[in-house]
């Protein structure tokens, strides 16, 4: 009879890394602990439930609570902290902790946030991936374009809880008054008030909408893709996964490499290396995604350069 308890006693304790993110729970657990970063753990030599443990802490789109979740994870003494929800995330977990190892994604320029000094040899306890979505806005802008012709109201999502709200919506600004288009600035923080953004973008006639990379939206790109498709607005997205779901196209980085590079670092890390050693490493390749069926839904052709430009199309 004790002979079973005292083997189970003997089990080692499996390293755990957190999930930190302003992520909801509404998303599917896969999404939780992407697949992009399990496939990187294994490459390096961990198996989750074998050898690691992974755990979420989701702000759940309460971007307030990332401090005090971040505070919580240092106390826990954890061996790892993954800050996959985007520059508040990191930014929460860097003001935490000097020593715990920290690795991230972030759509911001990571030197120019403050995350780390260099890319080449970041220093400190962080390193990561730069996505530069916020950057990628006007490319966007450029594809959608091309797709609807006419443009005349553009509106752009976002989150006003993100950083990079303001910085998204000065730039289409700027962009509006160089293309004369009038910009449509709508702001959703929470499921009412995506429903009541897509409503208004439909009241004012906009004729394309642009979403906000901020994870609240991708974490709910089921219920954005379904709206776009009921008031028929031609909507272009940050990442592949909206138009595999029947969203019309996007384009950006391909995050499940990014996450593969997460995981890949991880097991690095487990091993003993140093984090501040490791460079920062930012995509070199973006990728354009159309959704065929959904363009000619809503009455759109694809010109012969979008089927040129584009990496997939979604038959």
């Amino acid at each position: 009879m004790l002979w079973p308890l005292a083997a189970r006693a003997q089990q080692p304790v499996l390293p755990v890394i957190w999930f930190l993110s302003s992520a909801s729970y509404v998303a599917p657990d896969r999404e939780l602990t992407p697949n992009g970063f399990r496939n990187g753990l294994k490459e390096a030599g961990f198996f989750v439930g074998r050898n690691v443990t992974i755990e979420p802490f989701l702000a759940d789109g309460h971007y307030e609570r990332l401090p005090a979740l971040a505070d919580e994870m240092v106390r826990r003494q954890v061996k790892l902290i993954v800050a996959a929800g985007g520059l508040t995330s990191a930014r929460a977990a860097k003001a935490a902790t000097s020593t715990i190892p920290i690795l991230f994604i972030a759509g911001f320029d990571p030197v120019k946030a403050g995350l780390v000094s260099r890319f080449n040899r970041p220093g400190g306890n962080a390193t990561g991936v730069g996505i530069y979505t916020t950057e990628l806005l006007r490319k966007r802008f450029e594809f959608l374009h091309e797709l609807v012709k006419r443009l005349g109201r553009v509106a752009l999502l976002v989150n006003p809880l993100s950083p990079a709200a303001n910085i998204e919506i000065e730039d289409m600004e700027d962009l509006a008054r160089a293309s004369e288009f009038r910009l449509l600035a709508l702001q959703a923080k929470d499921e009412g008030g995506v429903e009541a953004a897509f409503a208004s973008a439909a009241r004012d006639r906009a004729d394309g909408l642009l979403i906000s990379a901020d994870p609240f939206f991708s974490t709910r790109r089921a219920q954005v893709v379904a709206l776009a498709a009921r008031h028929g607005l031609p909507v272009i997205y940050p990442w592949r996964e909206y138009p595999e779901i029947g969203g019309l196209m996007s384009y950006g980085p391909d995050l499940a490499k990014a996450y593969h590079q997460l995981g890949l670092y991880a097991g690095r890390i487990l091993k003993g290396e140093d984090p501040g050693e490791m460079p920062v490493r930012v995509p070199n390749i973006f990728e354009l995604v159309i959704n065929q069926t959904t363009a000619a839904a809503l009455g759109l052709k694809i010109s012969a350069l979008l089927l040129v430009a584009a990496n997939k199309i979604v038959k």
